[in-house]
């Protein structure tokens, strides 16, 4: 009986382990906050990517919303940006290239940019395509309970949001050609975004994740320890 409990106690943390992980990973998703902002505003987002595999995530695309007017992106060490355009003129994806190492197993990588917001309420999706080292490609483009879900932005008058930032009569050229306004950019560099109520309500969850699946395996433990014990009797 003491040789099977000790082989079944390690099958029970293993799983346990696994359990812990696996939410973990299912919690990590590309997004891009803020969660809301008002219409017509000059925006600093932020784009979160964490890397989900064993390997370098190396190459990031975001697919600019067509409501969206994206203005300038903030420079990033060791990432090359370039963008495309349509026949107007007007940004519709905009990729971080790795030039050194990516975003290892366990990291994170955050960019900002500046877009201009619809002058109308809305619900902007911000769809993201994650390229990995060995090939493999990440599509965050499904509906909210998806397994691999966009980010939305609620466009909206009817909450509080940060003041918008409307500095941008001085521009610059990037090296793709696109204008840039130089003053966001400094208020960009200078700034990060506050942490969301949906970043807490995230962390919320992992943590009664994490505590839940401890007393699962305690409970498990003690229940098995209890019944090897009563056989014994």
């Amino acid at each position: 009986m003491k040789k099977l409990l000790s082989k079944r106690i390690p099958f029970l943390i293993t799983a346990a382990a696994g359990l812990l992980l696996f939410s973990g990973i299912a919690s990590a998703h590309v997004t891009v906050k803020p969660a809301t902002s008002a219409p017509g505003a000059w925006e600093t987002y932020t784009i979160k990517i964490p890397s989900e595999k064993e390997v370098a995530t190396t190459k990031v695309t975001l697919k600019v919303p067509e409501n969206v007017d994206l203005k300038q992106y903030q420079p990033v060490p060791e990432w090359k940006v370039t963008t495309e355009k349509d026949a107007s003129g007007k940004i519709k994806t905009i990729t971080w290239s790795a030039t050194g190492a990516g975003i290892n197993a366990g990291e994170f990588q955050q960019f900002n940019f500046v877009a201009q917001n619809p002058d109308q309420d809305a619900d902007v999706a911000w769809d993201a395509y994650q390229y990995y080292k060995d090939g493999s490609i990440v599509e965050w483009t499904g509906d909210e309970g998806a397994d691999s879900p966009h980010s939305i932005t609620k466009i909206t008058t009817t909450e509080s949001t940060e003041p918008a930032d409307h500095g941008h009569d001085d521009t610059a050229s990037t090296d793709n050609g696109a204008e840039t306004d130089t003053s966001a950019q400094d208020q960009a560099a200078a700034s990060t975004p506050a942490p969301t109520a949906a970043d807490s309500g995230s962390s919320g969850v992992q943590t009664a994740t994490l505590v839940a699946s401890i007393a699962a395996l305690l409970l498990s433990i003690v229940s098995l320890i209890t019944s090897f014990t009563k056989r014994r009797q």
